[in-house]
């Protein structure tokens, strides 16, 4: 709405007073729109306002007490017109004071709007007692069962909140033991499994209906300066500002008018299917197994929202979130005639290696060296735009297939 107060006014002139009835019709703030009274009393000295009733908001009376003083300064008597004059040099300074503090109040609001679903919600856990937690917020796939890496990220959350701000999580370790169910909330239960000097390890069971889901080990580590410092390359790719994200890349085959029914079916379920998580695939046609291809894609990727640096513990938590993410499929990419009829994560394991912001670009890199026995074993790298490693993974998990009856419509 426009900042530009309209208002309607009726005045009965009295002989020292005027009285205006306001009403506000288009202001942007929901206080406005209903009527108030402005009475004025008026002397050769002085100009004084008062509101009767105070259902404008402070923009509106500011911008109101500006045009009745303009209006007094064209009036005849000079001495009025000089206290007009003042009158709306400090109404404008009033007005301009109360517009830097609603810009303000916006822009917090705005940082806190554009904050990371995954910090405010997703990875959110509520504390019971002493080393128990509880998670109620959660990202359901289209499997309907909870997302593997969020249950990983929360469990890491639980164990950070366990140890002390000098430790940084350097390594975790997970074994899925049961499908998660979305609709009840999940308990984590942390164990202080060992507390050393440089190295703490923390235990986290994960539990529903009173059976554990998932059972987490995580090392957290005090910064420790070393000689030896080697990685591999970071593999050449375009830079994100190049590429589309998922949602995009969508769109674009949706407007295809060959494309068939049942594709734009699924095309828009995934599109429906919102992810906390931003997207966009070095290869698309890789990504979506358009043909038989090597078991490896490439993609970059970053929280939705804003995160902030200085809490690296957080971003390692939505990295771990992130990692599980497209990771697992990597391994049927060379087998376009086949799909997956249930696909589930064994394990998982993760290594922290140098400091990153989750909430920007980083170039995932998976992986697949093997598959075999109903099984795949996929790897990954996460690698920052100025080419630092900063996390691998280690993924196993269950992959049943079925053969394709259609060629992919895309």
């Amino acid at each position: 709405m426009s900042f530009v107060c309209k208002l309607q006014v009726s005045a009965m002139i009295w002989v020292r007073m005027i009285k205006l009835n306001i009403k506000c019709n288009s202001c942007w703030s929901a206080g406005c729109g209903t009527e108030t009274s402005l009475v004025i009393f008026r002397g050769e000295k002085d100009l004084k306002k008062k509101l009767l009733v105070m259902s404008l908001n402070n923009q509106c009376r500011r911008r109101f007490q500006t045009n009745m003083a303009e209006k007094e300064l064209g009036g005849s008597h000079e001495s009025s017109g000089l206290i007009a004059k003042n009158n709306i040099l400090e109404a404008k300074e009033a007005l301009k004071s109360e517009q830097d503090e609603v810009s303000q109040r916006r822009n917090s609001q705005y940082q806190q709007d554009l904050k990371s679903v995954l910090v405010t919600s997703v990875l959110n856990l509520e504390k019971l007692d002493v080393d128990l937690y509880r998670g109620t917020h959660h990202w359901v796939p289209r499997t309907q069962r909870l997302f593997g890496g969020q249950i990983v990220g929360q469990a890491l959350v639980a164990a950070a909140k366990s140890v002390s701000d000098s430790l940084y999580a350097h390594s975790l370790h997970c074994y899925f033991v049961r499908a998660g169910d979305p609709k009840v909330p999940v308990l984590y239960q942390v164990d202080r499994t060992r507390d050393g000097r440089s190295f703490t390890v923390r235990s986290v069971k994960a539990i529903q209906h009173g059976q554990p889901i998932l059972i987490c080990q995580a090392s957290f580590q005090t910064l420790q300066p070393s000689p030896l410092q080697h990685q591999f390359p970071m593999p050449v790719v375009p830079p994100p500002e190049d590429l589309l994200t998922v949602e995009e890349l969508i769109h674009h085959y949706l407007s295809k008018p060959d494309l068939a029914e049942e594709a734009k079916k699924g095309l828009k379920k995934l599109l429906a299917n919102e992810v906390p998580i931003e997207i966009k695939p070095v290869n698309p046609a890789h990504f979506y197994r358009l043909g038989p291809e090597q078991p490896r894609r490439l993609f970059w990727g970053r929280a939705r929202g804003h995160i902030g640096e200085g809490n690296m513990k957080l971003h390692c938590c939505v990295a771990a979130y992130v990692s599980d993410y497209a990771l697992l499929g990597t391994a049927l990419l060379p087998y376009p005639e086949y799909r997956a009829k249930f696909a589930a994560s064994l394990d998982h394991s993760m290594w922290f290696h140098s400091t990153f912001r989750s909430d920007e670009w980083m170039l995932y890199e998976c992986e697949s060296p093997w598959a075999g026995s109903s099984r795949g074993l996929v790897q990954g790298r996460m690698w920052r735009r100025d080419g630092v490693l900063a996390a691998s993974c280690s993924q196993e998990g269950v992959l049943r297939v079925k053969p394709v009856t259609e060629p992919s419509k895309l």
